[in-house]
């Protein structure tokens, strides 16, 4: 077997693994803190991606693209676009139905889900879109045991600084101690006089922006179609089993792991690279049910 693919493999499932990994901690977040497994969350994703497919578009051929990439403008701003959406799926819909019966919030997501997938169908159509790399990044970097493209190093170096961003947020900052604490006891937290809706709603933003984040990011390397929301969201969840409930270190562990796995199984059998996932989720659940790092 050739070394060089080998390593190459490695180094596209861990720029793979990131991206599944700001996904997973997204999704742990709103599940951790809301208890609602967030079926929304790979169509934030796709927003991610078509509203920066659309910020370059746009802003390609203006005076601000002299001036910065447009790809950079869309990386910017598009996951705060996405924030927005998240804000009122949140406030609207989920809000309204704290008190009722949880099927109520799962079957709403569901449908929010749907409907978001078949809103980018009607703005952009079935047809999917690509998004090229900024030059400055298009070439190829020679590290020695393998010459790799310059965007996938970048992307792996950039959702590292992000991930260490949210955890000296989530670590040393009041705001993101409440989180964790509700992350492990929403009940304490509510009892402790804090605004328990503006945390819910703050939890929800910030699973929106690293889902869309992931989707921007993802852009060059993976394409847009109307489908990649729900063509990812299934993957978050493995990463969320396999990392255990509420672990945010563990969403972070179980995304490079997948995306690791899913690469090195594409080199001898390619379609089963995400039957590889699946089973690696059946085995988690029968082998040790609250995952790699979770205690419930």
């Amino acid at each position: 077997m050739n070394t060089f693919l080998i390593a190459s493999q490695l180094l596209n499932g861990l720029a793979t693994g990131m991206l599944y990994a700001l996904m997973g901690v997204g999704l742990t977040l709103v599940l951790g803190m809301l208890n609602i497994p967030n079926f929304a969350h790979g169509v934030l994703y796709a927003f991610g991606a078509y509203f920066t497919y659309a910020i370059v578009k746009l802003t390609t051929g203006t005076a601000i693209a002299s001036v910065i990439n447009p790809f950079f403008i869309g990386v910017l701003f598009a996951p705060f676009l996405v924030v927005l959406i998240g804000f009122v799926i949140e406030h609207i819909g989920i809000q309204r139905l704290y008190a009722a019966h949880h099927d109520y919030q799962l079957l709403f997501l569901f449908a929010v889900a749907l409907i978001l997938q078949e809103l980018i169908i009607i703005i952009w159509g079935p047809v999917g879109f690509s998004v090229l790399a900024p030059p400055s990044l298009s070439g190829v970097v020679n590290l020695g045991f393998v010459v790799y493209p310059m965007y996938r190093l970048t992307l792996i170096v950039v959702t590292t600084v992000v991930v260490l961003v949210l955890w000296l947020f989530l670590t040393r900052t009041n705001v993101g101690a409440t989180v964790r604490a509700g992350i492990e006891n929403r009940e304490m937290v509510s009892v402790l006089g804090i605004n328990i809706n503006l945390i819910y709603l703050l939890t929800f933003g910030l699973g929106a922006y690293l889902a869309g984040l992931a989707g921007a990011l993802a852009t060059p390397i993976l394409g847009l179609t109307p489908s990649m929301g729900a063509d990812i969201l299934p993957i978050c969840f493995v990463v969320v089993v396999v990392a255990g409930l509420g672990s945010i270190v563990g969403a972070i562990v179980s995304g490079i792991m997948i995306g690791i796995v899913q690469s090195l199984t594409s080199i001898w059998w390619p379609e089963a690279s995400n039957v590889a996932i699946y089973i690696m989720m059946g085995l988690m659940i029968i082998l040790r049910p609250q995952g790699l790092f979770g205690s419930r």
